[in-house]
């Protein structure tokens, strides 16, 4: 069963949006980071959907999708380890509560 280009779209922009919708309502740093992987996800969906569409043999936008996925499995450890040091010299993961660049 092929599914065709306009549902992975339609689940891509589905993601997207639940992505932003997430990053700008979440409290929580942690889930602002999992919005964030949302996002990426969505674009990696996107890549894989018109790779497929346009008959991609040689597997390239795969190629170019884990990459992307490294990215942000990268960025989500950095993410995390910052959340960490602030949780541990604020003693809290509000975005609200940290406001380490206000003077």
């Amino acid at each position: 069963m092929i599914i065709p280009l306009s549902h992975m779209l339609v689940v891509s922009a589905g993601l997207f949006a639940l992505g932003i919708f997430g990053a700008l309502t979440r409290r929580n740093a942690i889930g602002i980071l999992m919005a964030i992987e949302l996002i990426l996800n969505s674009a990696n969906l996107n890549l894989i959907a018109f790779g497929r569409a346009r008959g991609d043999v040689g597997g390239e936008t795969q190629v170019v999708a884990l990459i992307v996925i490294g990215i942000a499995a990268a960025g989500a450890v950095v993410g995390l380890a910052l959340v960490l040091a602030i949780f541990r010299h604020r003693q809290t993961i509000s975005a609200d509560e940290i406001k380490l660049l206000k003077g």
